[in-house]
């Protein structure tokens, strides 16, 4: 007989261990199946988060796993600077392979079971004429598995299969360099380079950080390494880490029947710029705590619930950031310079103590509908436009 668990995710990063973490608070028997030789690792991350998502996530990083405090961030187009001064947004660089093995352990403490270099192989629902109570047999690396519940929080591997159309290439180095700075978040924005999205430093400590890009039809190790060229100093490149993005917003259902489908998998991540561990990691929550109350309730209805909190926290959010995608992608470098060199100080000093970390379609707004600036927008969009002035 195979081993049996009330459930089993596949996936062992911020969501697929947050789902577990909360299964195995209520007492049901759960197993983690990490593909990885490490939990957290590789790490494809960019690490930037608020310390108020960690605090509604259930996490408090250690200072260890804490790399960098973000006071400032710099967002250029190709002519053009703007500096903003995000001290009040209180966002923090954190390891994710030091701050996923903390959350592990949060699970392993309260009785969930991680199996690492254990890959998912297929899964199938049992036959009505088997007699014991197991739902679906699961085939692994590992040894083949029975559980009542399944919940797939295996990231962007997972999404490639249903759908190729919101993915992008993307490369991040480890870096140490002297053109990195501290404090200083710096975004590259560059239509022809970096179709679809941008090129982005992310400090770690003094002088090194994570360089990474992504783009559509572009080979990303071959624009990483420009970027970093043009920046005219030396530098020395420690870790490579390539992995495919998500930029095309959720998936239409998170869950059928008895599986659910949480984290990069389920399409939580940002659409504007791929991170997701304020969104992802409450997808796990609510998943897990939505497959608690079903049990105890005995009614696979309240399943559904899960998809109704997470659309109700971030769908309004979500819908405005595609929509935004939808903007920028109709702009060239000359109107997006054009844009930029438009927007006033008292724009950025707005934005600077007003805008939510989490929430960033309100500073993306400003940006784009200022003064004059709108009249750029309209002339490219039309309709879209007017849509978006209407959110």
């Amino acid at each position: 007989m195979p081993d049996f668990y009330d459930v089993i995710i596949a996936g062992g990063s911020i969501s697929g261990l947050l789902a577990a973490r909360e299964i195995a608070s209520a007492g049901l028997s759960v197993a983690v199946l990490e593909e990885d030789a490490e939990v957290g690792s590789p790490e494809h991350c960019g690490g930037l988060v608020s310390i108020g998502a960690l605090g509604s996530l259930g996490v408090v990083p250690s200072q260890k796993a804490i790399q960098s405090h973000i006071k400032y961030a710099r967002i250029l187009s190709p002519s053009c600077a703007l500096e903003f001064n995000s001290a009040k947004q209180k966002a923090i660089v954190i390891d994710r392979r030091m701050f996923d093995k903390q959350i592990a352990f949060q699970a392993q403490k309260l009785g969930a079971e991680i199996k690492i270099r254990c890959s998912m192989l297929s899964i199938s629902e049992k036959q009505a004429s088997v007699t014991d109570a197991s739902h679906y047999i699961l085939r692994s690396s590992e040894g083949t598995f029975a559980c009542n519940y399944f919940i797939d929080a295996r990231g962007v591997t997972s999404t490639v299969q249903r759908n190729r159309e919101g993915i992008l290439q993307s490369a991040q180095y480890e870096v140490y360099a002297p053109w990195i700075e501290e404090h200083t978040v710096e975004v590259k924005v560059d239509c022809e380079r970096y179709p679809g999205f941008f090129a982005w430093i992310i400090p770690t400590g003094s002088e090194k950080g994570k360089v990474g890009v992504a783009g559509r039809s572009i080979n990303a190790a071959k624009s990483l390494v420009s970027y970093m060229d043009s920046k005219g100093q030396k530098y020395s490149v420690i870790r490579k880490v390539y992995a495919p993005i998500w930029i095309k917003g959720p998936i239409e259902n998170f869950v059928t029947g008895r599986t659910m489908i949480t984290g990069d998998a389920a399409g939580q991540t940002k659409p504007t710029t791929a991170g997701g561990i304020y969104t992802c990691g409450i997808g796990g929550i609510l998943a897990g705590r939505a497959l608690v109350k079903s049990v105890r309730k005995s009614d696979d209805g309240f399943l559904r619930g899960y998809q109704k909190a997470w659309s109700f926290m971030f769908k309004g959010e979500f819908d405005k950031l595609l929509l935004m995608r939808k903007v920028v992608e109709r702009l060239d470098n000359r109107a997006i310079d054009s844009l930029f060199s438009m927007v006033t100080k008292s724009e950025i000093k707005d934005i600077d103590s007003t805008v939510d970390f989490d929430f960033h379609s309100t500073a993306l707004l400003k940006i784009l509908l200022g003064r004059n600036r709108s009249k750029i927008i309209k002339t490219v969009l039309g309709n879209e436009m007017r849509r978006l002035l209407n959110v």
